[in-house]
């Protein structure tokens, strides 16, 4: 069998060669192409997180979506690190952190660590939307050959089809359930996800959705997150909504009789590593989780609508809830079930 590099290289060859073909054909019959992606790639940007082990790239794509720096991308490994390594197409660098996620949408917008000039963006206020043969062009960073002031790699084509992503439950598991855009491009690629995909003014539509594999014949789906569905989301993370969980400040106490995991009924797995994930490793009889239908294995995502990304941050949540106060929170069951519960304190 072919190493993963090698086929990364040579899928990254024949893609490369199908682009600047279609570039060709393009350019021939529509020169303002060459404008709409000059004018395009300041807005797209490469990400540098966690993974590089067993096969996980530590990269992404993003989109720039504010002159200050907010980015806009999906919601995935890369993301569980400390700090995000953020590289425009100009070469320039900034650190940036998580400001929040939707993990139904399975987007998440960065925010940079230090104060930036003003820099190329995408009003998501101007998205459009999509219908089925609209053209497209696609730009992402796919297969991370754009490491540092290099462009990024960019296609074109169309919008096949408009279509909800529950169509293909049990083939593509995804957390997402609303309307995608199926692409005839090649974007399901290792590092495209969060990417870019604009009509052929320029303007933004979609954002590049996690690669997803059909589980009956291995066949990838090319698709698109519709930005007419992420848009009040982002608002809201924009906000300081959906935001990150964050320790309590050494003056501030918490609630006065904060809530404990023994009193939900809830026994996580050891906390062994600086950023452990929350998974429930055991569901206590009669307690307020179990008649919630938590399950051993489920993975605590938020508590009371702010994201927890390691039984740390769980922990430190719990102590801004009063005890007797019902508590909704949101888990991951397998690889696809997001489920919002309450849980209520037994009197």
């Amino acid at each position: 069998m072919m190493p993963r590099g090698a086929q990364h290289a040579m899928r990254c060859a024949w893609l490369c060669a199908v682009t600047f073909c279609a570039l060709g054909v393009q350019q021939a019959t529509a020169a303002p192409l060459a404008d709409v992606v000059e004018s395009a790639q300041p807005k797209i940007a490469k990400l540098y997180g966690a993974g590089g082990l067993r096969g996980l790239e530590a990269y992404q794509s993003g989109v720039v979506i504010s002159p200050s720096g907010h980015i806009l991308t999906v919601w995935s490994y890369v993301l569980d690190a400390e700090s995000i390594t953020v590289v425009l197409n100009d070469g320039r660098r900034f650190e940036a952190e998580l400001a929040g996620a939707d993990p139904r949408l399975e987007i998440a917008v960065l925010k940079p660590r230090e104060e930036l000039d003003e820099i190329p963006y995408f009003d998501l206020e101007q998205a459009q939307s999509a219908g089925g043969g609209t053209r497209i062009i696609a730009f992402s960073n796919c297969f991370g050959v754009a490491a540092g002031d290099e462009a990024a790699s960019v296609q074109t084509g169309t919008v096949m089809a408009v279509t909800p992503l529950n169509a293909h439950r049990g083939v593509f598991k995804a957390t997402y359930r609303g309307p995608v855009y199926v692409l005839d491009a090649v974007t399901s690629n290792p590092g495209a996800a969060g990417g870019a995909i604009t009509d052929d003014d320029g303007r933004l539509v979609g954002l590049i959705g996690r690669e997803l594999r059909n589980s009956a014949n291995g066949t990838w789906l090319n698709y698109a997150l519709p930005m007419e569905e992420l848009r009040a989301s982002v608002t809201r993370i924009q906000a300081g909504e959906l935001a990150p969980a964050q320790p309590l400040a050494q003056d501030n106490v918490g609630a006065a009789n904060p809530t404990k995991l023994a009193t939900l009924g809830i026994v996580l797995v050891p906390d062994v590593l600086d950023r452990t994930p929350a998974y429930v490793d055991a569901v206590v009889a009669g307690s307020p989780a179990a008649k919630a239908g938590l399950k051993p294995d489920d993975l605590l995502v938020t508590i009371g609508g702010r994201l927890v990304q390691s039984r740390g941050m769980l922990e430190e949540e719990l102590k801004r809830w009063e005890a007797d106060k019902p508590l909704k929170v949101t888990v991951l069951r397998g690889d696809d079930e997001l489920l919002e519960v309450e849980l209520t304190p037994t009197p």
